[in-house]
């Protein structure tokens, strides 16, 4: 029976399917495995379920010769050393769209908790500060018919913009694809540069993958072109905004606010952040709800069986391995 580690306690449905085909191993802490408990734990292992938390790279393939699948928990991928899995053998899944609805619907609570001041007025009413209705009590920014700037137009983005509908908002978004008539139709967006959406966007939500092109894609030069009234809402991968210019705009006021589920440095978060009422901070929950996760964790589960057996999984990244091993299997 094959061997499987499992980073980190995920839902009982993911662990009940992996029990039912393979010898199962959970790391036993509600924490992050430290690096060396990792290299250790992987050793001997067949199969590995990981979190975006770990590092899976060269080093690690090399402490675990016996290693065959490696199973992400997450959409991203970013984690992993693709091409040092790929060059192995060793195919790499991940757990696209299951989780497109949840985290859509989390950017809308930070946007809109951030522009009506919701977690400060949350706050200010806790600390007994309330004493009666007053005409500018906690007065902060609408979001109907407001112009919102979406990065990155893949299911979340699309899933935003529909939400954003509802809103009879003005919807511009950037990305390398534009989308088909028919979607940019039902949505109402328009597809503008860069730059144009950063200048005309009273909210700039982003949803990119981290690659070397969208790392610090938001840094001084963007924040300089978003209007001093404009939020930024950051659900996608910390890295992707640079965070100490973005503590700089917010000081210098050259954008209204911000709110973010995820952090450059994670679980660091620069200290200025933690002081200003006009920021919303989230402990990267995007994905947080029952249903998600527990679906995230059969989708985990069941890519790693199949790859354990075989067949190619269903969300596979590299799909190339399995081209390799046919090729090989043909000139044998």
């Amino acid at each position: 029976m094959d061997k499987v580690l499992v980073t980190r306690r995920i839902p009982e449905p993911g662990l009940e399917i992996l029990r039912a085909h393979c010898e199962v191993e959970v790391f036993p802490h509600d924490r992050n495995m430290t690096r060396e408990e990792l290299l250790e734990a992987v050793q001997g292992k067949d199969g590995l379920l990981s979190l975006l938390t770990d590092r899976i790279d060269t080093e690690l393939f090399d402490s675990a010769p016996t290693l065959r699948a490696v199973a992400n928990c997450a959409v991203g991928f970013n984690n992993i050393d693709l091409a040092a899995a790929t060059a192995r053998g060793i195919p790499v899944t991940n757990t696209p769209g299951v989780l497109t609805d949840t985290t859509a619907d989390l950017t809308w609570a930070l946007l809109m908790s951030v522009a009506r001041r919701i977690a400060e007025a949350d706050r200010f009413t806790r600390a007994g500060k309330f004493d009666g209705w007053g005409p500018l009590l906690m007065l902060g920014g609408d979001i109907y018919a407001k112009t919102l700037g979406i990065v990155g137009m893949g299911r979340i983005g699309q899933a935003v913009a529909k939400r954003a509908t509802g809103f009879d908002m003005r919807i511009l978004y950037s990305d390398d694809f534009e989308l088909d008539s028919s979607a940019a139709q039902s949505l109402h967006a328009m597809r503008t540069d860069f730059e144009t959406l950063l200048r005309q966007s009273d909210f700039v939500t982003l949803h990119v993958p981290l690659t070397d092109q969208t790392e610090h894609l938001i840094g001084e030069k963007e924040f300089h072109l978003m209007k001093s009234t404009a939020y930024l809402i950051n659900t996608s991968r910390g890295p992707v905004v640079d965070e100490k210019a973005l503590v700089k705009a917010l000081q210098e006021r050259r954008i209204a606010g911000a709110g973010l589920d995820v952090f450059e440095h994670e679980p660091h978060i620069e200290p200025e952040l933690l002081e200003m009422e006009n920021v919303v901070l989230l402990p990267h929950i995007g994905s947080a709800s029952f249903e998600t996760r527990a679906r995230m964790a059969i989708m985990a589960a069941e890519n790693l069986i199949a790859a354990l057996q075989g067949k190619v999984p269903p969300n596979c990244v590299n799909p190339e391995v399995f081209s390799k091993r046919q090729g090989m299997e043909q000139n044998r």
